[in-house]
């Protein structure tokens, strides 16, 4: 297995930064559930992608396309520009957070830990359908 490829549906999901909150005095940080949720949905996804394999456990380069939905108050000709790729999608969140999402989400699935990510790139576009699409290439040699 060289090359792992899936596609996460729906709109993307960027990492939140973690909360806070006090139980019993205690200090205690959680990720926020709208994060959680689509880690597991990336997971899930992922699963699948995996065909039953374990993790892989050497370095891996991951390249991802992330394709957003078009705002609804936009009008149409800036709407069809979007689509075109003549709008870029530089609003927040940035990629590099959607792309933690996806990674950690990975996490125990796809590979042991997103540390063998040696190589990454990502892009944000616009699209009439939003999703995640993933590729992962096993690079040689050991982890």
């Amino acid at each position: 297995m060289s090359q792992i490829t899936f596609s996460v549906p729906g709109v993307p999901v960027a990492k939140a930064r973690p909360r806070a909150t006090t139980i019993n005095g205690t200090a205690r940080l959680y990720t926020p559930g709208k994060t959680r949720d689509y880690e597991q949905q990336v997971a899930q996804v992922a699963r699948g992608a995996m065909c039953k394999a374990p993790p892989i456990d050497r370095a891996v380069a991951v390249s991802l396309d992330i394709r957003l939905p078009v705002p609804a108050s936009w009008s149409k000709t800036r709407r069809a520009d979007a689509l075109a790729g003549r709008v870029f999608a530089t609003s927040k969140p940035d990629a590099d957070n959607y792309a933690k999402a996806v990674l950690d989400g990975c996490n125990g699935v796809t590979w042991v830990d997103d540390a063998q990510v040696v190589r990454l790139t990502a892009q944000k576009r616009y699209a009439e359908t939003p999703g995640v699409d993933v590729l992962v290439t096993v690079l040689g040699g050991q982890g």
